[in-house]
Order: C-alpha cells, then structure tokens, then sequence
C-alpha cells in the first residue's frame, strides 16, 4: 500500500509518502510570511499553500523513490483548521485521486496528532491517555484503538498554544512566540511571579483567566516600572511557563486516576514545549507511568501523521467520495 498524505491546515504546507505503514518521505513548506503580521492571516495562508503544494509532493515524491502512478490512495486534512488552507489541500487530493483513479481518505487532524505516537518506536499500547495540545486544540483524549477515540476532556474558550502566544506577544517576542517563551524560560525563575490557575469541573479547561492575569500583571508592573518588561523577561517567561504546564498536568493527573491508566501520551504543537516534555517525565517518574513523547519532527503539523493516520483507515477500509468537503470545525 503506497499511500501520499497531504496536510494543509494551517500556516504548513506538508506531503509524506508512506509505503505498508512505514513512512518513506515527510516534506514540510513553513511559511514566514506571519511573523510580519504577529500571528496567521487566513487568506495569505491559502495563497501560500497553493504556491507550495505541487513542488512539496513533487519532492515527497522524489524522496521516497515513487512515481505518481505507483500510489494506491491519497489521505489528506479535512478539518479541523483555517477553511482556505483545508480547501487547496482538499481539492488538490480530490483532483489528483480523480486523475488516477485511486481511492480517497479523509482524515481529522487532531486524530492524526494522535496517531503520530505510530510513526516510530516505541509505540503506545491500547488503552492509553493523550494530552493534544496545539495553538487551537488543548484536549484530554482516551485511545482505546487508532480509530477508536473519545474526547473526555477539553477547553471551554482557549487553547494552551493561544495562551503561550498572547503572553509573547504581550512582552513584545514576535511571532510565534511559543518557543522564544520556552527558550527564555530556561534562563528564568520559575516561582518569581505566581499566577492563578482557576479551576474548571472535571476534566475541562480554561485558558482565559490566565491570559487576562497575565495581561493586568503587566500592565500594572508597567505602570511601576515601564522598563519592567525587559528587565524581567525571563522569570516572567519561567512563571507563565511553568503556571501553564501545572493547569495541563493537574487535569492530567485526574485523567490517569479516573481510567485507572498507566500510559500517557502528548502530541500536537505545544509538546515540543521541552518545559512540558521534562514536568510529564518527571511526573511519570513520580507515578511509574509509561511516558510516550514524539520526536520533535512529529509534534508540529506534518503529512507524516496524515499518512499514518492514512494507514489506518484503509486498513479499515474506510474511503471517502469525491463529494467530501473541508470542515473548519470537525466533530468527532
């Protein structure tokens, strides 16, 4: 089974080839464009992809060593994501499957964040426990199969990505600012400025308590101080950081009590956070958990995740129609 994924989201413009479940090729186009704007500009991204997508196949192709006319199938992003970007990369799949007569897949990318734990050892067992967290998604997700998935617990208004990006842009870090924040952590004390949690019921989130703490924090040291910003970059980085990942892995924990489970995961985005990376393993450590991290490569949106996702459906055999539309916002 040769299968090419084909992942266009958002703000990267990906295609991986995949050959019996083993991933041969996964191309990634980033666009810079954003950074000029402090954030994506849906229009400009669909633009992008449409220049990016034919040579970024065309070197999937090329590198994993496979004609066009050698793929038995084509999976590809419907949702969830910035409708734009969805629609070229969901026409050209269309487009290209119709060309060569072969069949379709559509896939959820939030799943797929999931699935990208199956590219490479080691690999999760059945059940497991998934913390996906991105610049839109911050979900709880019980794994009882590759295809077999239940959200149980979510955010109730903003993602941990959006937060972590808000509070860059508040100390003046362009964008995106995840990672400079996570650089800069490292450089800072943690405990310097504690910041309140809130709590929401069960095993839901909230991340917009913090960002408006954040927000009146520095608008009232400002005030005192107008250089207090840059003085104290790095300890405001390490506290906001820090308060973060403790809202993540206080729900976490609950989670693993309640399933009763031994085996956690993170995927999406923020995982590459290396602050959540090292506060999950310590934690796993503390509770003889099994602690499943990707590679960095597979946390950030990718066509390998497609494929892999891919894989497992026409396993399944489950296909889609040339009437299959992009979904902004893609249910489970």
């Amino acid at each position: 089974m040769i299968l090419l994924a084909i992942e266009s989201s958002c703000d990267e413009t990906s295609a991986a080839i995949m050959v019996d479940g083993e991933l041969k090729s996964n191309v990634i186009s980033t666009q810079l464009i954003h950074s000029e704007w402090g954030g994506v500009v849906p229009e400009l991204a669909s633009r992008a992809h449409q220049k990016s997508i034919i040579p970024v196949v065309q070197e999937a192709l090329q590198k994993a060593n496979i004609n066009k006319n050698d793929l038995n199938a084509i999976a590809f992003t419907r949702g969830p994501g910035l409708l734009g970007a969805l629609m070229v990369g969901t026409s050209f799949a269309k487009s290209l499957a119709l060309s060569l007569d072969i069949p379709l897949i559509e896939v959820n990318h939030m799943q797929a964040h999931v699935l990208a734990h199956f590219i490479e050892e080691p690999r999760p067992k059945f059940p497991f426990l998934c913390l996906t967290v991105s610049g839109g998604h911050t979900q709880l997700v019980w794994v009882e199969g590759p295809l077999n998935m239940q959200i149980i617990g979510e955010t109730q208004d903003d993602a941990v990505g959006e937060a972590f990006d808000k509070t860059a842009k508040l100390i003046g870090l362009p964008y995106p600012g995840g990672p400079l924040i996570d650089k800069l952590a490292k450089e800072g004390n943690p405990d310097k400025y504690p910041f309140p949690m809130g709590e929401m019921p069960g095993l839901d989130f909230s991340f917009s308590g913090i960002k408006t703490a954040i927000l009146y924090f520095l608008q009232k040291e400002v005030k005192l101080n107008p250089n207090f910003i840059e003085e104290n970059k790095a300890d405001i980085c390490a506290s906001v950081q820090k308060t973060l990942i403790e809202i993540l892995l206080r729900k976490v924990k609950k989670a693993m009590r309640e399933k009763k489970c031994s085996s956690i995961a993170i995927a999406g985005g923020v995982s590459a956070n290396s602050g959540l990376r090292k506060r999950l393993q310590e934690l796993g450590e503390e509770n003889h958990w099994e602690v499943f991290i990707p590679a960095f490569s597979y946390c950030t949106d990718n066509a390998g995740m497609i494929a892999m996702a891919g894989h497992f459906k026409c396993e399944a055999g489950e296909f889609c129609g040339q009437d299959v539309s992009p979904l902004a916002r893609y249910a489970w």
